[in-house]
């Protein structure tokens, strides 16, 4: 059965909050933002080619689905998602 998206909006919090993170924090420019985040397209300059950690479906494969089921996966994220710093 194949699962539904993951809701992402492209807001880029996430990408601008690496810092956060000991997973991503290899990824900071220097001020906290993926070296990768496109301030001009708030999009990411190697999607196709993003790493691991950025893969979403990836992660929940990997370490999450044994855990959690995809529903509950995306609701923590999605929470995350809203505490985690704006501009």
């Amino acid at each position: 059965m194949t699962r539904p998206a993951f809701p992402c909006n492209g807001c880029g919090k996430c990408c601008r909050n690496v810092h956060l993170a000991k997973q991503t924090e290899y990824l900071d420019r220097g001020d906290g933002t993926c070296r990768h985040f496109c301030d001009t397209t708030k999009g990411c300059r190697i999607y196709e080619a993003r790493p691991a950690i950025c893969r979403v479906d990836l992660q929940y494969e990997l370490h999450y689905a044994q855990r959690y089921s995809w529903d509950e996966f995306v609701a923590q994220n999605i929470q995350i998602c809203r505490i985690l710093p704006a501009e």
